[in-house]
């Protein structure tokens, strides 16, 4: 498309904020009386004929990220985000590439309102609700998840809400006594009736750890096992001889950035499940690459953490099977930034009783965002234009 058809990027706002989160304590434990922050980015993509695209998501760590990727864009075709998430990629060779999602689902947005079609139906998406996984905050003395008995509990109330699975986020002290007996308790209790993950969010120390737990999930009959050990999911060597030894299914790449390098771990037999996350892997473009990905091997992708973006993916993607909810738990702590003003929402008791929730239908995202208690919560903000 000639640039002289007036669909140029302009402008991109790129707003740093913090909200409150009630209900979680500090290493994200739930805790009734505990209080916390999040910072989250918002960005606003303008064309030089007056068209908005907008996303809220990422972290903090990426603003200056985001920065760099919205210099790339600026001046080019709104619609040219391959050729965006190839620049992007290059001009963050040397990083992690974390800020490029929010630029990449903010074009997809921008591409929705200007051609008046949610993102599911730009992707070729047909469905309409996303099933759902409750998947907790981490437990510890003093919160509503202290006790494996405490994580059972909890899962039979999530079930009674609705929610056909169930993951856990156990005891981030690096011990197994605990994350063992709540993974036995859990499949005593709701085992059969539901879905069990268990994610450690690589808290286990040693080989040896991981395959004890491991061993326990076996035996609980669990769905998936996530991100085991200290090594982020790095090791498809040590993750291929755990997956010889145990029957769990192995669910990797949280922490494993992009196609190429989740392509590899793949294909070194060092995971089961591949993971995707639109904020951590270069946006929608990038989370449907590795969609694809994975279905040409004829294995599931399954997206990490909830938004307006993951469930357009999910819309459109047919090797996938959970929605996950998080974080949460008894004390309903919520992670998720208050900025919507169209009633979307991720909170745990928001589920649908046949346990999903609705991929937005509206234009773009299918979101509005209530801008003025962003800019009031604003603690950074840059302008690339």
């Amino acid at each position: 498309m000639p640039e002289s058809t007036a669909t140029l990027i302009k402008r991109i706002d790129l707003r740093m904020f913090s909200y409150p989160m009630v209900g979680v304590g500090p290493g994200g434990i739930d805790m009734p009386e505990g209080k916390g922050s999040r910072a989250r980015i918002a960005v606003r993509i303008e064309t030089n004929d007056g068209a908005v695209g907008a996303y809220v998501g990422g972290q903090a760590n990426s603003l200056a990220q985001a920065a760099t990727c919205a210099k790339a864009v600026l001046g080019k075709d709104c619609f040219a985000r391959e050729q965006a998430y190839e620049d992007i990629r290059r001009h963050l060779r040397k990083e992690d590439r974390m800020g490029a999602g929010v630029i990449d689902c903010a074009l997809w947005d921008l591409a929705g309102q200007r051609l008046g079609v949610s993102v599911a139906q730009l992707l070729g998406g047909a469905r309409r609700s996303v099933k759902a996984y409750a998947s907790t905050w981490f437990g510890g003395d003093g919160g509503g998840l202290s006790t494996p008995e405490a994580y059972a509990d909890f899962a039979e109330e999530c079930y009674e809400m609705g929610y056909r699975a169930f993951k856990m986020h156990g005891w981030s002290d690096g011990g197994i006594e605990k994350d063992i007996g709540a993974v036995l308790e859990l499949g005593k209790r709701v085992g059969g009736r539901m879905a069990l993950m268990h994610d450690s969010a690589c808290s286990f120390k040693t080989f040896a750890d991981a395959l004890a737990v491991g061993r326990a999930c076996d035996e609980a009959g669990f769905f998936w096992y996530e991100d085991p050990y200290s090594d982020g999911g790095l090791s498809a060597h040590a993750h291929r001889r755990l997956r010889e030894l145990i029957k769990t299914p192995l669910l990797l790449g949280e922490h494993v950035r992009g196609l190429e390098s989740l392509a590899t771990l793949v294909l070194a037999d060092g995971t089961d499940f591949v993971r995707a996350d639109p904020d951590f892997d270069m946006g929608i473009t990038g989370t449907m690459k590795i969609a694809h990905f994975a279905e040409a091997l004829g294995l599931d992708v399954e997206l990490h953490a909830p938004g307006p973006a993951h469930r357009h993916c999910m819309a459109a993607i047919r090797n996938t099977n959970f929605y996950e909810l998080s974080m949460i738990g008894p004390s309903r702590g919520n992670f998720n930034a208050p900025v919507y003003t169209c009633g979307y929402s991720d909170a745990l008791d928001d589920v649908s009783a046949d346990g999903t929730f609705p991929v937005p239908e509206g234009a773009g995202l299918g979101v509005s965002y209530d801008w003025e208690a962003i800019e009031k919560m604003t603690t950074q903000h840059v302008t690339i234009q």
